[in-house]
């Protein structure tokens, strides 16, 4: 009797074993994937990522350059049409993606070309708070680094060579904004146009303070007007069965007249917009280059980017930094999961050890 009792204890000894050391494989396994698809893989991703050249005659080697990034649509989810889990999600995103591209990077401006929350305009006074508190955690960033947000149809300057512009108010139906932006769009064209004439000493600007003599970079929500996204190509543009959709004025591009008059009034020398979601390079009339700055969230794409720009007072170069694609992280978890079911199921022996089934599937072929 007692010998039974003690091969009782050993086998029950060697159960809780076998069960500790299946629990020990499974958290090590489920503790590695979160780590990897929550963490590493955006280090991976961004670290592959580099600064463009910028190219200046040999006289101007001495420009001061600046690093600059470039997101836009970041759309955080409000209280009205946000799921939890949703905004979970998607918030961790772009959280792990901008504080990573932070660390690794080390821009010194960043810019966000509009449409930061999704509800902005129907939010109420306490849920706006909420909103803006969520924004400034997830896009949290040291002292020595400048944001800069540019208004956008979700949501409601001029600093160094950059024209940020609220494109919003650009409908030119006379409306208090409208008005308000329009002059003092108008300001700084003039302001703009001084530099440019100061050395032949105009006399309409003897009183005005002169700005960089260079021609702007221009940040702004919408795009400049374009018919479609037709001619737009690559990997993050539209899909091809919306590319031909029309776009209609002053809700998916600015209208054509408010287009020629920023290019006309600013005559600058690229145009950085959000809005539409993917990627596009459009040349204007008088050889103004537009990009167009892809989504910055999952919520909009599966391949979302930001741009990276190096800039000089008369330069520029820049390049597009991808993070980490959504299913590519979604592919990582069923795996796992598939990976989890089968070592409980073979470690309860409900399905043969892998190396046991090919050693008998080999044992067949040799055999036939």
């Amino acid at each position: 009797m007692a010998l039974i009792r003690l091969g009782f204890g050993r086998q029950h000894l060697y159960l809780l074993r076998r069960r500790s050391f299946l629990l020990s494989k499974l958290i090590a396994v489920v503790f590695a994937v979160l780590l990897f698809c929550e963490f590493l893989i955006y280090y991976l991703v961004i670290f592959r990522c580099d600064w463009p050249e910028v190219k200046t005659p040999a006289h101007n080697s001495g420009q001061e350059t600046l690093k600059a990034m470039f997101l836009a649509d970041t759309h955080l989810l409000g209280e009205i049409r946000g799921h939890w889990l949703d905004k979970l999600r998607r918030e961790w995103q772009m959280e792990r993606a901008f504080q990573t591209a932070l660390w690794l990077l080390q821009p010194e401006v960043v810019f966000i070309l509009g449409d930061i929350f999704d509800e902005g305009k129907w939010s109420s006074p306490q849920a706006w708070a909420d909103d803006v508190e969520r924004f400034q955690k997830i896009f949290r960033h040291p002292r020595h680094v400048l944001l800069k947000v540019v208004a956008g149809n979700h949501d409601i300057g001029f600093h160094y060579h950059f024209v940020m512009v609220n494109s919003v108010a650009l409908e030119g139906d006379g409306c208090n904004l409208c008005s308000e932006a329009e002059a003092e769009i108008i300001e700084i064209s003039h302001k703009l146009n001084c530099s440019r004439e100061q050395e032949h000493h105009s006399s309409r600007c003897t009183d005005e303070q002169p700005l960089p003599a260079s021609a702007p970079v221009l940040l702004q929500h919408f795009p400049l007007y374009r018919r479609s996204d037709a001619n737009c190509s690559g990997d993050d543009a539209a899909p091809l069965e919306e590319r031909d959709i029309p776009f209609k004025e002053r809700y998916d591009a600015l209208s054509r007249e408010a287009s020629q008059k920023l290019l006309w009034w600013l005559r600058p020398r690229l145009v950085l917009s959000g809005h539409t979601h993917s990627a596009c390079e459009v040349l204007h009339g008088a050889g103004t280059m537009e990009i167009s700055v892809p989504s910055f969230s999952w919520r909009n794409r599966n391949n979302p980017s930001f741009i990276m720009g190096m800039l000089t007072p008369t330069e520029y170069a820049l390049a597009k930094c991808y993070l980490p694609y959504e299913n590519t992280v979604l592919a990582t978890y069923c795996v796992a999961v598939g990976f989890l079911a089968v070592l409980t199921l073979a470690h309860f022996k409900l399905l043969a050890s892998p190396l046991l089934f090919g050693w008998n599937l080999l044992r067949k072929l040799k055999t036939t």
